[in-house]
């Protein structure tokens, strides 16, 4: 199987399947790849929180041209996955320089298996875009193709929490893989204090209780012929069982007013509003909750404040290191010349990315007294 996820998470997503029980984990670039039964697929979309998708290969084939294409995904027994009173369709991944447009393989990838149908039962499923019994994907690169079904439907970004949000949210697989990479588990004391939408700060608290992330919503595989609903079941029954409470402050604060309503409407619908402290307060208002606490943060990154963004991250630094000694703090931000003004040595700097914007995650030590 392959689980997508966004560049720079690889390797905390191949710990996680690990954790899960799979075998044969491979890292690749923006995906992983990994062996498995049906339980691994069904804990893979309930569990992993920096998965986008867990794709199940169907086929791997090579095809040269666009007939070779049509030809080599009509010849498969569509039948044995795609209901004829069901609807179904295609998604596609193209890095080739025979195939030059996604959409159009997708268009073709469409047609063989429409018109498999219908020489075989003279009729043919419906194609539903929105919401699909069947999503098939469809991997090119230059010529190696992949067919697979999609067992997550709707990406497994959407845990379900988050109807509300504000300009440009920080997306929650991305959340999630920013937090693991820092190493937190809900050890120690964790506050956000430019929380926005709340998602970091959500995040957190699954992280912290062991909530696994997909528990409230569906996933692609119920609509499958083979769908195992006892099995899910089972596996939903442990993840339940397996929630802890949480021993440590959980905390966020944003200047907004806005983002504070929002953040609590989003905390509300996970299911761990109680779990969370948030209010409005400025970073700069801000005083340490406990000691050897994590700060982790997205500040703007200079698109919405302009010529203030430097003075902005200067004052973080001055902030963090006139009261939070003692504390580790991650600011992800896509401003690299702003990240400079911060004023502080960066012991770690990973590289991410939000969206196309190049990212860094900048870890700063706050030690007490003087560095040896």
């Amino acid at each position: 199987m392959t689980a997508k996820t966004f560049f720079g998470l690889e390797e905390v997503l191949k710990k996680e399947l690990i954790q899960i029980g799979a075998t044969n984990v491979k890292a690749g670039n923006r995906a992983v790849t990994f062996e498995g039964d049906t339980e691994v697929l069904y804990k893979a979309n309930l569990h992993l929180r920096t998965a986008l998708k867990i794709l199940l290969p169907i086929k791997q084939f090579r095809a040269r041209n666009e007939q070779e294409l049509y030809d080599r995904v009509k010849e498969i027994n569509w039948a044995k996955y795609i209901d004829l009173e069901g609807t179904f369709a295609i998604d596609s991944t193209v890095w080739s320089e025979t195939f030059t447009h996604s959409k159009f393989v997708a268009l073709k990838v469409k047609d063989a298996i429409a018109d498999h149908f219908t020489e075989i039962f003279k009729r043919r499923p419906n194609v539903d875009v929105s919401e699909p019994d069947i999503q098939v994907h469809i991997h090119i690169s230059q010529r190696e193709c992949i067919l697979s079904l999609d067992s997550s439907g709707e990406s497994l970004h959407r845990r379900g929490y988050r109807s509300e949000q504000r300009q440009a949210p920080l997306n929650e697989v991305l959340a999630a893989g920013i937090i693991m990479l820092t190493g937190w588990k809900g050890e120690r004391p964790f506050l956000d204090p430019m929380c926005g939408s709340g998602t970091l700060l959500i995040e957190a608290a699954m992280i912290a209780s062991n909530t696994a992330p997909g528990v409230k919503r569906k996933f692609a595989f119920m609509n499958w012929k083979q769908y195992d609903r006892k099995l899910w079941n089972q596996v939903l029954r442990e993840a339940k069982r397996a929630v802890v409470e949480i021993e440590v402050p959980i905390v966020g604060s944003d200047i907004e007013r806005e983002a504070i309503d929002i953040s609590f409407a989003n905390a509300e619908r996970s299911g761990l509003d109680e779990d969370l402290r948030i209010s409005k307060n400025s970073f700069f208002d801000r005083k340490p909750i406990g000691e050897n606490g994590i700060i982790v943060c997205n500040p703007p990154y200079g698109e919405r404040i302009g010529k203030d963004i430097e003075e902005l991250y200067k004052q973080m630094g001055d902030k963090l290191k006139q009261d939070f000694s003692g504390y580790d703090a991650w600011i992800f931000s896509g401003n690299m010349q702003a990240l400079k003004f911060v004023g502080l040595r960066p012991s770690k700097r990973i590289e991410l990315y939000n969206g196309a914007i190049e990212c860094r995650l900048a870890k700063y030590e706050m030690y007490r007294g003087k560095k040896d």
